[in-house]
């Protein structure tokens, strides 16, 4: 053996030593180059009175993008107003490197039932978790996309032994914010009245383009363009194996909420997905108590057996969780004294510790920057759990797409057959089309087969439930029972968060049969469908004319794009006959014209392609010139109606309460639209409850109503020829003594209707959001391509009844409930008492009508099945 010199030795170690210090010194470098999120934004974020925009945030994360191989950003679409939204994924350079791979693997894992056990383990010893974090989407509760940037930096910059085992085994993706029109909204309301006697006041009208609030109410109909593109992470794209929705709560109770959910829970649900769910919420109660955060709850309030947030994941295998600070005033800290704290709803009876809540905060300041705290240890926890049990996460993930499908091969429901003849054709499209959007498949069938007495033919459709998603299959297409239970045995039954149906073909008005045989020849005669899927005839170069049904809601698109393209367009006044089929009297009737071409290519579903003259009996339809009242007080409803009248191109303007007490509405309308809106918020621009009037925190220019002028001005526009259109609590307007006119002109009078759901809730009428079967009045205007049954979203109130009318009035029942078989789908109490009640009704008065609906037609968007009735009543004459 040579002996090595004492002098090489000593060379050799200096030069260890330079290169180790050297190692350092980079890597010290490097997380200099890494910019604060103070150094970008000018504050800390958390400080007092200062909150940071959306635009600001992403500019921060490309910082981070451009210094640090830990950090990539994606773009993953655009909001409703044009907005991109990004999706940040944060994890070791070595994974960042290996996205793409990282993103099959999660595919496999997700979607592939058929992996050996070599496969399985294969594709596990390499994979990650996935983490999705998706933050604010309710734009008032700032707090998580104002942690964004200090999360992620963290991660990234710090030596932390545990942050180096988070990002080796964990990818967390986080969209920064859901929902970034409403962040910049509500910022610039913020500094707006920042220093004034109105700082942390609500914002006037709804922090979205559209919806508001209701943002986390549409991950089954997908109808928001920042929700597709979220609902996209999970469907189709990432397939992460890990989701939180992170969001705020009241400022008088627990700071804190983890998962799991308190009961009711949707029984479609895979036990493993509560069980994890309980992992990491007792992990998430454990490290954040041990953190020194104080009044972390858990099974407290929030429940899960309804999929209409971002936590629909939990239907498709995706360990889905909830996250709730307590609220500030925006930036603006509060002081909350130990007397106010309080509880509500289910898991905590009262303020104390619990079991559910082992280390109550004691009350004092509440700022911006404890929620922070709050969201960064939440998530590191949240992280660290899932990195130390990536393999067996990961491993669940296949073995829930394995039991799935094989769930779908041995328990009924089997498949769901949708017959290609459906009273509205285009809403079977619609949701062939929504069900691809879910990442579910859907086939046609090849040639007829007869299951279970009935005759199936060539192109009627099946969704197979022996897919990875079915439990999402059978949530949405089977008709909602809600699962009762109770806080003590034979006691009080937990009653629920929010509404009870969701049924999409009983929501659209399509019929969908289960099936529970398993049938191999059906399985064989099976062609994939190839989405987006239409149904167009052949369209022949020498047509006529083109007839489009007024049975499909699609039709009545046709007609308001033909209309505001200047195009003439009639309506069927009886019913047409035209090569064997019938079309109902209201069907639409357009002349061949390029722009028609346009809009049929448009279109879902076509027309019908008129080649001979064919005398029909129509009369032309105008353009109305509509106004939609909608109220500065977050007005949801209004906000989904406006959304709805802009997918069908109904052209229409937005009027303020306060706007009706001076405009002349003859002059610029012919149809005035009342949204569901509190009368009181509508008259005096205040709440009322149990005939007190609440204040609003809404500065006062926006809280002035309509007052007595705007009613008689409304009434005075009935009285010479105008349409009112009201649903829901607005049509309370409507009831009772009304009067306008002065002296010699004064009228008075009461419509021939009334609300008698008070009485009928004393008896214990109780619906808190069903589908409710109605009658359909036949042939009425309102009721124009209406089968002759169907459900309405209806949530218990007003039912009305009607009287002889005197005067210059009249009126017609147009829709009544059941007096069977109520209750479609959904819970209700002593529905009963609502059978042969009136649900919708056509009242005259003077020149005028009015049409009053029980119900919400368009209801959150999803509920096409009654949309019909909504535009017909704009187009009456």
């Amino acid at each position: 053996m040579r002996v090595i010199s004492t002098k090489f030795r000593n060379s050799l170690l200096v030069k260890l030593i330079f290169l180790f210090f050297s190692f350092f010194l980079f890597l010290d470098n490097c997380v200099a180059d890494i910019p604060t999120p103070h150094s970008h934004f000018g504050f800390t974020p958390g400080d007092d009175y200062q909150l940071f925009k959306y635009e600001p945030l992403v500019e921060y994360l490309k910082k981070l993008e451009s210094v640090s191989p830990r950090v990539k950003l994606e773009k993953i679409g655009y909001s409703e107003m044009g907005k991109p939204l990004y999706l940040a994924l944060v994890s070791s350079e070595e994974n960042i490197a290996r996205l793409d791979e990282l993103k099959n693997i999660n595919r496999e894992l997700a979607l592939n039932s058929e992996l050996t056990a070599g496969q399985q383990d294969s594709l596990i010893s390499r994979g990650r978790t996935f983490v999705l974090l998706t933050m604010s989407m309710h734009s008032t509760e700032a707090g998580p996309s104002q942690a964004a940037p200090e999360i992620i930096y963290e991660l990234i910059s710090s030596d932390n032994p545990l942050f180096e085992k988070i990002l080796e085994n964990s990818v967390c993706m986080i969209v920064l914010c859901h929902n970034p029109d409403g962040m910049n909204m509500i910022v610039d309301h913020y500094y707006k009245y920042k220093d004034t006697r109105y700082e942390g006041s609500s914002m006037p009208g709804v922090y979205h383009k559209y919806v508001g609030h209701n943002i986390n109410r549409d991950f089954i109909t997908l109808t928001q363009s920042e929700n597709r593109a979220v609902a996209r992470i999970y469907n189709t794209d990432w397939f992460p194996h890990v989701m939180v929705e992170k969001h705020q709560m009241g400022s008088t109770g627990p700071r804190y909420f983890v998962s799991p959910p308190h009961d009711p829970i949707a029984e479609n649900i895979d036990a493993g997905i509560w069980n994890w769910m309980r992992v990491f919420g007792s992990r998430a109660l454990t490290e954040m108590t041990e953190a020194g955060l104080k009044g972390i709850s858990v099974n407290y309030l929030f429940d899960d057996y309804w999929p209409g947030a971002t936590t629909t994941s939990i239907w498709k295998g995706v360990i889905g969780m909830l996250s709730e600070a307590a609220s500030v005033n925006l930036a603006s800290p509060i002081y909350v004294e130990p007397n106010e704290l309080r509880t509500i709803g289910k898991g905590l009876g009262e303020y104390a510790i619990s079991i559910n809540f082992p280390k109550p905060w004691q009350g004092g300041w509440w700022r911006l920057s404890n929620i922070i705290e709050y969201e960064k240890q939440n998530t590191f926890s949240y992280l660290r759990t899932a990195a130390i049990h990536r393999e067996e996460i990961l491993r669940f993930r296949n073995e829930y797409c394995k039991r799935e499908v094989e769930r779908g091969k041995t328990k009924p429901p089997f498949y769901y057959i949708m017959p290609l003849k459906q009273h509205d054709q285009s809403e079977l499209v619609e949701l062939v089309n929504l069900l691809d959007k879910h990442g579910i498949k859907t086939y046609s069938l090849e040639q007829e087969i007869e299951m279970e007495n009935r005759l199936y033919k060539p192109g009627d459709l099946v969704v197979p439930l022996a897919q990875p998603y079915r439990a999402f299959i059978k949530e949405i297409m089977e008709k909602q029972k809600f699962p009762a239970r109770h806080y003590t045995p034979g006691g009080e039954m937990i009653r629920p968060y929010d509404i009870t149906t969701w049924s999409l073909p009983l929501h659209k008005g399509v019929e969908a049969v289960e099936i529970n045989s398993r049938n191999l020849k059906l399985e064989n005669l099976l062609v994939k469908i190839i989405t987006p899927y239409s149904i167009h005839a052949e369209k022949p170069q020498d047509y006529k004319k083109a007839l489009f049904t007024v049975t499909n809601n699609e039709s009545f698109k046709a007609a308001f794009m033909a209309l505001k393209e200047g195009l003439t367009v009639y309506r069927s006044s009886e019913p047409v006959e035209y090569e064997g089929k019938k079309y109902p009297a209201g069907s639409f009737i357009i002349e061949k014209h390029q722009k028609l071409d346009d809009i049929i290519a448009l279109l879902n579903t076509g027309p019908t392609y008129i080649i001979n003259e064919l005398n029909i009996n129509r009369s032309e339809t105008e353009l109305p010139r509509i106004a939609l009242v909608e109220s500065w007080f977050h007005d949801m409803d209004g906000g989904w109606t406006r959304y709805l009248f802009d997918t069908y191109h109904i052209p229409y303007r937005v009027l303020r309460p306060e706007d009706l007490r001076e405009i002349n509405l003859a002059r610029d309308f012919d149809v005035i639209i009342f949204s569901d809106e509190n009368k009181s918020v509508l008259i005096s621009g205040k709440y009322e409850r149990d005939g007190r009037e609440i204040i609003s925190r809404y500065p006062p220019k926006y809280t002035s109503g309509m007052g007595s002028e705007g009613l008689e001005n409304i009434l005075s526009f009935i009285d010479n020829g105008g349409i009112v259109v009201a649903w829901r609590r607005s049509a309370g307007l409507f009831t009772g003594a009304l009067s306008f006119g002065k002296d010699e002109d004064k009228q008075e009078f009461q419509l021939p209707f009334r609300d008698i759901s008070a009485g009928l809730a004393k008896e214990g009428l109780y619906v808190p959001g069903a589908l409710l079967r109605t009658k359909i009045l036949k042939d009425h205007p309102v009721t124009l391509g209406m089968p002759s049954e169907t459900g309405v979203f209806h949530r218990g109130s007003p039912v009305f009844a009607t009287s002889i009318p005197y005067f210059d009035m009249d009126r017609r029942v147009i829709a009544t409930f059941a007096k069977e078989n109520i209750l479609m789908s959904g819970y209700a109490e002593k529905e009963k008492l609502a059978g042969e009640k009136s649900a919708a009704v056509w009242l005259a008065k003077g020149k005028g009508q009015l049409v009053l609906f029980t119900f919400n037609p368009q209801f959150r968007a999803s509920t096409p099945a009654t949309y019909k009735m909504l535009f017909n009543s704009l187009l009456i004459e």
